[in-house]
């Protein structure tokens, strides 16, 4: 199997306030443990800038319009309580999302097996008109929708393992039943979206935990509902919403995940990759805010998809 890994130092300019979990640390903590010699014959390229009509695959124009003008010449906006933009966060978030693209390009014209995109800001909480959570645009969805635009895909599956619900994900494809969306998260949690009643149409699938779960609970909602509703879904292609903020050591949320449940779900995906996607996946960063559970849990993953 070949693993191709997406980053770029813009991604370091994306500031945000002192104390902020969402620092650029975080891709510095990734780097470092992907700088040992078990992770040798990773591809590493640096990310491409984005095209910034595909933006539009996923959100209006006028919100578009609305979050460049958010961004600063100096200093750091608040765009929401939590959610913020430095002078660089338009150029990070657009190659967060060329990246994104570009991997999409490479599982289908087979440069690359699978991919894993370390770029921030993340992406999963942002709805089709409001940026929150740490989040401006969903790259994750407009990464589905290139593959449907540019490859020809009927369907995507979006498996989003964030310890956060994906409401912004959830909402963009809520009544669009060519792309499936899968969750696995803590409730109650912020956003206070991710019940299971929340289907959409017929496409949305919720796997909420119960605060202070642990391994047995994460594997029992795959094995139950998230694997499942794959199978039935049969996807062109699998994109991972990858959060490492379930991680015990994690300080936004109480669940308990080690890096063991996190190569555990990644081979779970590679092996429904293998079954109806042609091995296509394509995994994003989410969150992750403890930078030793982020470390280990990343190195478990890319790991994983390297031994296919």
């Amino acid at each position: 199997m070949a693993t191709r890994l997406y980053t770029h130092p813009i991604f370091l300019e994306h500031i945000t306030p002192p104390g902020h979990p969402e620092r650029p640390d975080r891709l510095r903590a990734i780097e470092r443990v992907l700088d040992d010699e078990a992770f040798v014959t990773l591809d590493r390229v640096q990310a491409p800038e984005g095209d910034e009509a595909t933006i539009l695959y996923a959100h209006p124009p006028e919100f578009v319009d609305r979050v460049r003008a958010a961004i600063p010449d100096t200093g750091i906006a608040r765009i929401d309580a939590d959610t913020t933009a430095s002078p660089k966060s338009w150029q990070a978030a657009v190659t967060a999302i060329g990246a994104a693209n570009a991997a999409v390009d490479d599982v289908f014209t087979g440069r690359a097996d699978n991919v894993f995109v370390a770029a921030r800001p993340p992406g999963h909480h942002a709805e089709k008109t409001t940026s929150m959570g740490f989040c401006l645009f969903n790259t994750a969805a407009i990464a589905a929708r290139y593959a449907q635009k540019n490859h020809g895909v009927d369907r995507v599956a979006v498996v989003d393992w964030d310890v956060h619900h994906g409401n912004g994900t959830q909402d963009i494809f809520w009544g669009d039943p060519s792309v499936l969306y899968c969750s696995t998260h803590q409730m109650p949690l912020y956003p206070g979206t991710g019940a299971v009643s929340e289907t959409g149409a017929g496409n949305i699938v919720n796997a909420p935990l119960a605060p202070q779960s642990g391994s047995d609970a994460f594997r029992d909602a795959f094995l139950s509902r998230i694997l499942p509703a794959l199978d039935n879904f049969a996807p062109d292609l699998i994109i991972i919403s990858a959060g490492f903020d379930a991680h015990h050591r994690d300080p936004l949320a109480e669940i308990n995940l080690t890096e063991d449940d996190f190569d555990w779900a990644t081979g779970q995906l590679l092996e429904r990759a293998g079954r109806h996607s042609g091995n296509r996946l394509v995994s994003l960063l989410e969150g992750g805010y403890d930078l030793q559970g982020l470390a280990f849990s990343v190195a478990a993953h890319v790991g994983r998809l390297m031994k296919g």
